[in-house]
């Protein structure tokens, strides 16, 4: 039996998920081509899209940002196509990659803060998203999750 669900919500993750993929990949196609990346902030973005810690496991952070964006579009893509796939199953794999891209947000915004001492606007803008993306998939979650 499919659950009860909002499509106002799957609809702002999916705006999130597809602005997230779209900031990832602005980073990364700026990266790859070598061409700075305008910061609204008037810091320098490269010394963090540039610095070891935009790695992880040897992969690009803004990759695996793509990945988990796009999981998000897909997930809720489906979710709006077909209502009754929902299911505590599907609102948890949302809530667990969620909540690991939150806690991967914070250990890169500490980064930037503590060790690096320099911001990029980007990284601060798809940060928000993760976070946005948390706190709306933990608060709307059905009973039954955790």
């Amino acid at each position: 039996m499919a659950m009860a669900h909002s499509l106002f919500l799957d609809i702002f993750l999916m705006i999130l998920g597809c602005a997230g993929f779209t900031l990832a990949s602005h980073i990364y196609s700026c990266k790859r081509q070598k061409k700075p990346l305008v910061c609204p902030l008037r810091t320098k973005c490269e010394l963090v899209t540039t610095s070891s810690y935009s790695k992880f496991l040897g992969i690009p952070v803004e990759l695996l940002g793509m990945c988990y964006y796009a999981f998000i579009v897909i997930l809720h893509g489906f979710v709006i196509a077909s209502p009754q796939i929902f299911s505590i199953t599907t609102a948890r794999a949302s809530l667990v990659v969620s909540s690991i891209a939150f806690l991967f947000s914070l250990y890169l915004v500490s980064v930037q803060a503590f060790i690096l001492k320099q911001w990029c606007t980007w990284c601060l803008c798809s940060a928000s998203f993760c976070v946005a993306i948390f706190l709306v998939t933990a608060f709307a979650a059905p009973a039954g999750v955790f």
